[in-house]
């Protein structure tokens, strides 16, 4: 099978492209941001694994933002 260039792409399958990078780049970014900033005892595992995993598209930031956080009071005024 031949590889595509991008300008093989119609204009529809070209987009479709651009806002799924866009959601897997807002996903990640989101996940990372969260993960850096929640403390140690609110992660399920170690904060490295869960960073590490953030980079495995799509299933990493979903399963991090899904599975990996504890639920419960995350910031200083929480009780």
């Amino acid at each position: 099978m031949a590889s595509r260039r991008w300008t093989d792409l119609s204009g529809s399958q070209q987009a479709t492209i651009v806002v799924v990078a866009a959601v897997e780049l807002a996903l990640t970014a989101a996940a990372l941001t969260d993960l850096v900033r929640r403390p140690r005892e609110q992660v399920r595992g170690p904060k490295l694994a869960w960073g590490a995993a953030c980079f495995v598209q799509p299933v990493g930031p979903v399963a991090y933002l899904a599975l990996g956080r504890r639920r419960g009071g995350r910031g200083a005024g929480s009780t």
